[in-house]
This record gives C-alpha cells, structure tokens and sequence, in this order.
C-alpha cells in the first residue's frame, strides 16, 4: 500500500472531527461504503497541497521522476487535458505561432484559442485503412526552416491507433532552433516499460515536455495522469504556475494515491507484470493471422518499430460490415465493449491488467465473426489529409459575432465557426476560421452513413455555424 492511502486510511480510523470539506463529512452511516467517502479529504495538516508540494505528494511526484527518469513531474488529477493546457501556456506567449500536428485532441485546440495562437499544421499520412500515420519528419525540418518564428512543436504519439513518430529526430531538429518539443502522450504511459517501445517513448527520446494519462493505459483511476519536463527550454515554475491555473485547487486524494499505488505497482512488479503481457500480445497477433475477412492492423502495418501493439485496430474494410457494426456485434452478442469504432475499423485497447483469458475470449470471439461476415471487391478511397485553407485564426472566428447556421451539406466554401469532428478520438475535420471543402463534407456524409455520431462546438448537428 502507498504512503498516502495508508496515511489516508490510518487517519478515518483515528476518528477526527471533520469540521471542513468535503460535505459528505465522510459519514459512511448514512451513505455507506459504495464508494470511498471515509478516505475522501481536502488539504489539511500532515497531508501536502498538490500545487506546494513538500511532504506526501512530492514524494509521490518524485517517485515519478525516478521511474521515468524525468528532471520533474508534476502529478494530473484533471487528466492529459489540464496538463496540456498548461504545458503549451507555460512555453508561449499570446500569439505566439506553433507547429502542430492535424492529428491532435481537442485540448491541445483549446490550447490555441485560448491563447490566441496562430497554428501551422502537420498533416500526418493517411493508410489504406483511414489511419492516421506518423509525422513525416522531414516536413519537420521545411517548415521550421521556413518559420523562423515558430516557438513551440507539438506532436501525438502514439496516436489513438497506437502509431508512435520518430520523436527524437523531431526533437533533433526542433533543439537545432532553440525550439522545444511537446508530446500528447496521453497513450503512452506504458511504453517506457515494453521491451521494444522503450527508447521510442518521448521522454527518453529528449521531448522537453511529456504528457501521459496513467489511466488510460497503466492500473490507475481514470483522471490520473502525468506531465514530465525536462532539458534548459522548459522553466519548472512556469510549468508549476500554469498548472495552478488548469489544474482544480481541490485536488481528489483518492485520485493522488491512486497514482501512488500505480507507480509502485509499476516499480515491484512492472517487469513481471510486462513479460506476461507481450507473450499474451504475441499468442493474440500470431492467432489472428489465422482470420480469413477480419485483419488486425498490427499484422499489417509494414513499420511495426514504431508501433503500439497493446491497441488491437480490427479491420473491417473490405468487409461488408463497418468498425461500428463489428463495435455493436461485439457488445451485443459477446459483451465485449470496445475502446471506440469507426468506418473502417474499431480500437480494443489492452493493457497489463488483461489476463491470458480475456485475450482467448476476444480471439474465440473475432473467429466466429470472421465466419459470418462476407468479403467485399477491395475499393480504392483515398484517405489523405487536405489541410483545409485558413482564413483567420480559431479564436477570432469562435469570437466573431456576424455568423449564421445553415445545414452542413450547404456550406461548401464558407468559415467555419465551430469545431466539427468525431469523438472519440476528438480529432478535428475542421476548425474554426477554416474554409469547409467539399472534402469536408464528403467525410461527414460518409460519418452519418456509418452511424458514427458527428459532434459540433455548438451541438447543433446537422446545422453548423459559418461566418457571414
């Protein structure tokens, strides 16, 4: 057990007087042990504050800075979100231009609208499947060379598909201009500790700022997460500054010893715990070979140095059922609920706390599908990125008041003033300020066909907001 939730526990046996938050005064009498009331505190005497730390929650952070071998990490109870907030505003100023892939969560959008920011984007290539690939770091190289004013790059990786870039060749030619390097890792809070993934992890690939959701891939409770800094391009108080701003000033204790017990879970048993994981990895992959319609990307994908193979992608294409539909069978029929489903494909996500078994029940399931389903002639869409034209920057035309709402499927050619994308993975077809194409709109009518919900800014799907 960590520090903090034996303190925590030792402390609701000492039977103090709780005459402060929370309301539930952690009387377990009237509302019963469903959930964690009686270990549910706020900041008082002996037990830290998260944006002063200097007792159990530094030990903590500091327990993260030795696993991971960072210069500081700053423990997130607001998830990858508010450390991406903080971690940009920590490094920019207001108007500051940045360099950032398309393929990037919505926080890190947030990110530029509050801060005004004027984005260049990276278009990552798209595979046969629909999927998002790396960052070509050569074009890198050409945009940095072409903006000498660029003062921040920011890349996802691995990306929801579990695509990993070449982090430390981007980090090598960012550096070569004093600019530093910010990696969504939100996915990747594993990798340090996967035999072949390990140098790929951004942090030991020399990113200056490292995010990590520890809950969505590690044994923590959802919310927890990392930002790990490191290098001379990075200054620790603006980071501790910006995250007094994101982060909420109440921090959950429950959630703070959860990343506890997950660091230590990690530091005894994380070799063992990692061996039986890629044996039950590699039995999973070598059986599905074996599937006649289905695919499995990770059989599939021709780079697998940089690939994640704890996210199961099921190819669907070619097929005649969608990711939504093998989604929906799946959850129907087997109850196995998936990560999330598109037109081509649907994400189980894996991780160390998955024994031999789950595995065998997906693989017993996904054979029996593969028999059922049918073979369709292989068609020839093309996937690629067009970036489209920016006419002003996401925040003044989320701010620009002369707008009307039309329906989407009539504004080819005008500015968006809303986001439209789907979520998950919370990618943007288009962000505000952008001209809609009728690429964009193509795209979404292939969404609605395939009964993948089509989320907006504004929430008024099928109408969107365009600038006068």
């Amino acid at each position: 057990m960590g520090n903090l939730l034996k303190k925590l526990e030792e402390y609701y046996n000492k039977d103090y007087l709780p005459m402060h938050m929370p309301g539930h005064k952690r009387n377990i009498k009237l509302l019963g042990e469903k959930l964690p009331y009686k270990i549910d505190i706020t900041e008082i005497e002996g037990f830290d504050d998260l944006h002063h730390a200097n007792g159990l929650i530094k030990d903590i952070e500091d327990k993260a800075k030795k696993i991971y071998g960072s210069k500081r990490s700053f423990i997130l109870v607001n998830g990858s979100t508010c450390g991406i907030l903080a971690g940009i505003r920590s490094v920019v100023n207001f108007g500051d231009k940045v360099l950032v892939a398309r393929n990037s969560h919505k926080s890190l959008y947030n990110a530029i609208e509050l801060n005004n920011l004027d984005s260049i984007y990276l278009s990552p290539k798209v595979n046969r499947y629909g999927i998002d690939e790396n960052i070509d770091v050569n074009e890198v190289e050409e945009i940095l060379k072409e903006n000498k004013d660029i003062k921040l790059v920011v890349i996802t990786s691995p990306t929801y598909e579990g695509i990993i870039s070449n982090i430390s060749s981007i980090v090598s030619i960012a550096h070569k201009y004093n600019i530093p390097v910010l990696v969504d890792e939100a996915h990747g809070a594993h990798l340090s500790f996967m035999e072949n993934l390990c140098n790929k992890e951004a942090l030991n690939s020399g990113a200056d700022i490292v995010i990590q959701s520890l809950h969505k891939t590690l044994p923590a409770l959802t919310g927890t997460a990392l930002l790990h800094i490191q290098g001379d391009l990075v200054k620790e108080e603006d980071v501790a500054r910006e995250l007094s701003i994101f982060e909420t000033s109440s921090p959950s204790y429950i959630l703070m010893s959860s990343i506890e017990e997950c660091l230590d879970i990690i530091s005894s048993k994380g070799k063992e715990l990692f061996k039986k994981y890629e044996n039950n990895l590699k039995y999973f992959y070598n059986e599905t070979r074996k599937l006649q319609k289905l695919k499995i990307l990770g059989n599939e994908i021709e780079n697998k140095e940089y690939y994640d193979f704890g996210k199961i992608v099921i190819i669907t294409k070619n097929t005649n059922i969608t990711g939504k539909e093998l989604s929906n069978i799946l959850r129907d029929e087997y109850k196995i609920e998936l990560e999330m489903a598109s037109i081509n494909y649907a994400l189980a996500m894996t991780s160390i706390c998955d024994k031999k078994e789950n595995f065998t029940r997906a693989l017993k399931a996904l054979e029996e599908i593969d028999k059922r389903i049918e073979k369709k002639e292989p068609s020839s869409e093309d996937y690629s990125i067009i970036i489209p034209k920016k006419e002003m920057k996401v925040s003044e035309a989320i701010r620009n008041k002369i707008y009307k709402l039309e329906d989407y499927k009539e504004i080819e050619g005008k500015i968006s003033k809303e986001y439209i994308w789907v979520y998950p993975p919370g990618i943007p077809l288009i962000t505000p300020g952008e001209v809609i194409n009728k690429e964009i709109i193509k795209k979404i009518n292939e969404y609605q066909k395939a009964n993948i919900e089509v989320r907006t800014t504004f929430d008024k799907f099928p109408k969107i907001e365009v600038l006068e």
